[in-house]
């Protein structure tokens, strides 16, 4: 079976760093010159005794900065189940240790040009929803796992993890280019994992909910939309709701993912910008490597796209359904629903037009089921994949439901269920199902788009509420402030930490070094100055009311008169990303 170790001390020396396995019966120690940055695999008696030790969790492996290597290794970890009998482990804290002792070799510039660089890894490793297990394969399903060959279950757990979700993969480059060293080399995925003790009619089992988020394509809401040349999607994730009982095993897979063509909508300072559709791109070649992908791992495919289908978001709609129709008709279905008018004036009730409208398409999909005695009784043969502009929020809602449809038919066949019993009338487990999905919804929307998700009242109480509707607007106008004047460096921590940027190792500047247009700095000054001009008027009042109206409507329309000229470059004024080129964003 493949593991890496599970226990390790750390050992640091002026001219080492020595990771040492302190499994039961391991004798390996990963050693890392600090001046060549060489990475050997030695034993135990090579340590110093005059080493500095203390235990870590793991290794996230490595990456290279402005002032030369660094380490991250897991300080502190939080168990979050068992599954199939394998600890499942949460990243809680981290270290980031540099290879050089000073800093002295660097400039004033590239000493500042460094300390944002580790900002921005520091950033990313603090984003709450990073998992690992030590002798269990997070990064497949159960579906995959049951339908692989001898070799495969022979490989190291970072040869044979789904890339896609394998967030350290850029930090484990120099790991996994030496066989000898992979029992140190940890796959860690992103994302969201529950597991949970529950009880129907006297029945005990787990109920475990799994949340897995590409690294292809990975990025913020409004600067990563749309799929990139080889067809990846951004924000995809992959969903697994899992049941244990009595040594039986359901899984149902659900996947989501922004509409698959060449797409963007960049921030603008207004509060939804315009998406806009590319003129030059290929979209049908883009859109046909996105889904033979997705035929070869999931199967067949039902779209249910829930983005409006009048105002901006209609040309999406429209543009996504023509390229369906010159797709596979076999392997390809596609429903359009407009959640916001469906559920508009707060008629939640009519989702369930849509989960009657997909029953028959869930029924022929299925799921995957093994018995007690490891005999495979049901495989999923398609999934459903879902998307709104975000992929968040009303994704999350109409996810949850498709599962929960699903779970009915495993309970029932697993024999928790009584005949006639519905899964939502058992209130205890009713209560863990819409807080998990719920959370799940929260993590992913945090992730993605800087704060919890939106309609999650529904989702924990099953109808839609006044403070839920408050707490949506909250949410948004975080958003609103995130993904204009925080995102840019949010996504250049992300491009970092996944290796679409590399710091040059010859120490040449970095692209942070560039300056913001003067309009950036004076306009808002100018603005805030004649707001506060306008405001000083009216309480200082003049000799008469004309004169105190006259000074307060100067100032005010030159206020206005500058805020109009800031929306009006509204994209010089977002925190926009510097690491990666505009194309490898497009």
């Amino acid at each position: 079976m493949a593991t890496v170790y599970e226990r390790y001390n750390l050992h640091t020396t002026p001219e080492k760093l020595f990771i040492e396995a302190c499994d039961e019966g391991a004798d390996a120690v990963l050693a890392i010159d600090r001046l060549s940055n060489e990475m050997t695999f030695t034993v135990k008696k090579e340590v110093p005794p005059s080493a500095v030790t203390r235990p870590v969790c793991g290794v996230m492996g490595t990456i290279r900065l402005v002032a030369g290597m660094y380490l991250i290794v897991i300080t502190k970890k939080r168990n979050v189940g068992s599954l199939l009998g394998h600890a499942v482990w949460k990243m809680v804290e981290f270290e980031i240790i540099a290879y050089k002792k000073t800093l002295l070799h660097l400039t004033e510039a590239q000493s500042q040009e460094n300390k944002t660089l580790l900002s921005m890894v520091s950033s990313v490793l603090a984003t709450d929803g990073f998992y690992f297990c030590t002798d269990y394969d997070l990064t497949h399903t159960l579906q995959r796992l049951a339908n692989t060959s001898p070799d495969f279950q022979e490989m190291s757990l970072l040869e044979r993890a789904d890339q896609r979700f394998v967030w350290n993969g850029n930090l484990l480059r120099e790991l996994a280019a030496q066989p000898e060293l992979h029992k140190f080399a940890l796959p860690v995925v992103h994302g969201f994992v529950v597991m949970k003790p529950c009880r129907i009619n006297g029945k005990i089992f787990e109920w475990v909910l799994i949340s897995r988020r590409s690294c292809f394509r990975a990025g913020v809401r409004y600067y990563i939309r749309g799929i990139d040349s080889e067809g990846h999607a951004a924000n995809c994730v992959e969903t697994e709701q899992i049941v244990l009982y009595e040594g039986a095993q359901a899984s149902f897979v659900q996947t989501r993912g922004s509409m698959p063509f060449f797409w963007s909508q960049r921030p603008n300072l207004k509060y939804k910008p315009k998406p806009l559709i590319s003129k030059t791109a290929n979209h049908m070649d883009g859109f046909k490597r996105h889904f033979d992908s997705q035929f070869l791992i999931y199967g067949k495919q039902t779209i249910l796209n829930l983005v409006n289908q009048k105002g901006s978001e209609k040309p999406l709609e429209q543009a996504f359904a023509k390229m369906v129709s010159g797709a596979d008709k076999e392997m390809i279905h596609y429903i359009a629903f407009d959640f916001h008018k469906e559920c508009s004036r707060m008629r939640w009730h009519r989702l369930q037009l849509l989960v009657d409208a997909v029953a028959e398409k869930q029924e022929e999909y299925g799921y995957f089921m093994v018995n007690g005695e490891g005999k495979t009784l049901a495989q999923q043969t398609g999934t459903f994949r879902s998307n709104c502009m975000d992929c968040l929020d009303r994704t999350n809602v109409i996810q949850s439901l498709l599962a929960r449809c699903s779970l009915q038919s495993q309970l029932q066949r697993l024999g928790v269920l009584n005949v006639g019993q519905k899964v939502e009338e058992q209130a205890q487990f009713e209560r863990i199902y819409r807080n998990a999905w719920a959370d799940n919804a929260d993590a992913c929307a945090v992730q993605y788009a800087g704060t919890g998700a939106l309609k999650t009242d529904f989702t924990r109480t099953g109808k839609r509420t006044q403070m839920g509707l408050l707490m949506d607007g909250v949410n948004s106008m975080v958003r609103y402030y995130k993904n204009n004047l925080s995102d840019g460096f949010r996504q250049d921590s992300i491009d970092l930490f996944l290796g679409n940027f590399a710091v040059d190792e010859s120490g040449g500047p970095t692209p942070l070094r560039v300056q913001k247009d003067w309009k950036f700095l004076t306009l808002p000054i100018i603005m805030l100055v004649a707001f506060s001009m306008c405001i000083a008027s009216l309480l200082l009042a003049g000799d008469t009311w004309s004169d105190t109206l006259a000074y307060a409507a100067i100032w005010g329309g030159a206020g206005l008169l500058t805020a109009a000229v800031i929306m009006f470059y509204g994209t010089d004024f977002v925190d926009a990303p510097k690491l990666v080129h505009k194309e490898k964003m497009d």
